[in-house]
């Protein structure tokens, strides 16, 4: 354990984001004010860092690692970095933002790393790089200024910029105003994965409760549709879980009540996310292009059969080729392929085989994920067991999988960060001209309300103003099939004023 006591619990999240991108291999433990006496007893034996905040300003200090028989001793200081606040306003925005600059500058030195999105712990940089041009600030002007406020790389704010300036354009198209999108969660699998943190249910022990929840789904469905029947739908959006879970009469049923309660004739894309090669026929196949399915996921997140195993997957490599051709034989899909960098055991040759399989395929767009190592996922006691050493992303492995991109003719149009990323990257989005995602950026962009329905979905209304209010459902299906009514009303209570206005 690597454990930081601070003074003020706002500081929280930004202080262990930081604190674990330089130190990765640590489990990182922050000691609040208000943190119970039992944990922080526990704590203080692997003190490792100290923010101590002055009236005008900041104290970090670094303590030497506890001797094994030393601990409970009083730590011994190795360095101590003091920061003089020019914000006087405590609880500004700008007094947050020049602290994490300090405290960054001063993990950055203590360590001699830096990191390749600086000071930025947020899962939206883009969103910097949208409100700069959008307020009139020329390319070269944003990454200038990610650079120096942020500590940005000068390849992470070009990237920002170039994908800033596609969503600007791609989203001029969108309803804002008098518009929506629309999420469906689908919450089964055929088997859980390794790295998963979603809400998902094994299917074969949740089968029993897949009718009831499509029934249950289906009511909220037509809730939604009655209520926003004067919106315009621009992009809907099917995800999981594994949607093609379902047999092909259940999706046929969702499906077909999805088109009798919603005006399809305004929606610019609808993706659903077949996700696992083992859960593909061809008879589902034909029946999301019966119901004018246009983009589907078929997501291998690594073509080595070892990795697939380790993680819970199921599908082959061999299976995911014959899925993609199946997909392709059927026609008229823009097909997605996600992979995941950064896996158990995995380095450059991996992800280099990687790419070269999923070049031979030649799907229409490629989404890149660094894994994102999730608390209530199986891969953290994984990594408890295993170590951390074996899960590596680079610089290099980034960019073995941005030319692979390049060489398809795709184009980054979306990027997104999470928590505990593996080399401290990020998750871009790739994809051939006329095939970009409309709701993978308008979920990272917040610009349009988003109504989520089904077990653990979340629902994010934005207001006129900017505001943005959210819901989210119950996570268990069981829970979600009893208390389907409540969701309703719990709906009808955040959106009804936007509804109306």
């Amino acid at each position: 354990m690597f454990a930081v006591e601070i003074g003020e619990t706002r500081f929280e999240y930004d202080v262990q984001a930081l604190v674990k991108a330089f130190y990765p291999e640590e489990n990182v433990r922050v000691m609040t004010p208000d943190m119970g006496e039992e944990k922080r007893a526990e704590a203080e034996k692997a003190l490792r860092l100290k923010v101590e905040f002055l009236p005008d300003g900041a104290r970090v200090s670094f303590f030497l690692p506890p001797a094994m028989e030393d601990s409970g001793a009083e730590r011994a200081v190795d360095k101590s970095y003091v920061w003089q606040a020019q914000e006087g306003d405590r609880e500004s925005k700008g007094y947050k933002t020049e602290f994490k600059r300090f405290f960054y500058t001063t993990l950055s030195e203590y360590t001699k790393k830096t990191l390749p999105w600086g000071s930025l712990t947020g899962i939206r940089p883009t969103k910097i790089a949208m409100g700069l041009l959008e307020n009139g600030k020329s390319g070269e002007e944003v990454i200038s200024y990610m650079q120096k406020e942020y500590f940005v790389s000068r390849n992470k704010a070009e990237l920002s910029v170039e994908i800033a300036e596609r969503e600007k354009k791609l989203l001029s198209r969108i309803h804002y105003a008098d518009g929506y999108s629309l999420y469906i969660g689908i919450p089964f699998c055929p088997t859980t994965c390794l790295y998963c943190s979603f809400t998902s249910y094994p299917l074969c022990k949740f089968e029993r409760l897949v009718e009831d929840y499509i029934d249950c789904l289906i009511k909220e469905l037509r809730f939604v549709g009655e209520m926003y029947r004067n919106k315009v739908l621009d992009s809907v959006y099917i995800g999981g879980g594994t949607p093609t879970t379902l047999n092909p009469a259940q999706l046929d049923r969702l499906l077909a009540a999805l088109r009798e309660y919603f005006d399809f004739s305004t929606v610019q894309e609808f993706t659903v996310e077949a996700g696992r090669a083992d859960s593909i026929t061809e008879e589902k196949l034909a029946v999301l292009k019966k119901h004018g399915v246009g983009r589907i996921s078929i997501n291998p997140q690594t073509m080595k059969e070892e990795t697939l195993k380790l993680i819970g997957r199921q599908a082959t490599p061999k299976q995911v080729k014959e899925a993609f051709a199946m997909a392709r034989a059927v026609g008229g899909f823009n097909i997605n392929m996600d992979i995941i960098l950064g896996l158990p055991g995995e380095g450059e040759e991996d992800v280099r085989n990687t790419i070269e399989e999923i070049t031979a395929m030649k799907p229409d767009s490629l989404t890149v994920h660094s894994l994102a190592i999730k608390r209530a996922s199986h891969l953290s006691k994984w990594i408890l067991d295993n170590g951390i050493e074996s899960l590596k992303n680079t610089d290099r492995t980034m960019e073995i999988a941005a030319q692979g991109a390049a060489g398809l003719h795709m184009h980054p149009y979306y990027l997104y960060r999470q928590k505990n990323m593996s080399g401290n990257f990020e998750n871009v989005g790739y994809a051939t001209e006329g095939n970009y995602g409309l709701y993978n950026i308008l979920i990272m962009e917040e610009k349009q309300t988003i109504i989520a329905c089904g077990a653990g979905s979340i629902t994010k209304a934005v207001y006129p103003d900017g505001r943005i209010e959210r819901m989210d459902n119950v996570k268990d299906v069981t829970l979600y099939i009893e208390k389907i009514d409540e969701m309703i009303e719990r709906k009808r209570k955040l959106l009804t004023d936007y509804a109306v206005g």
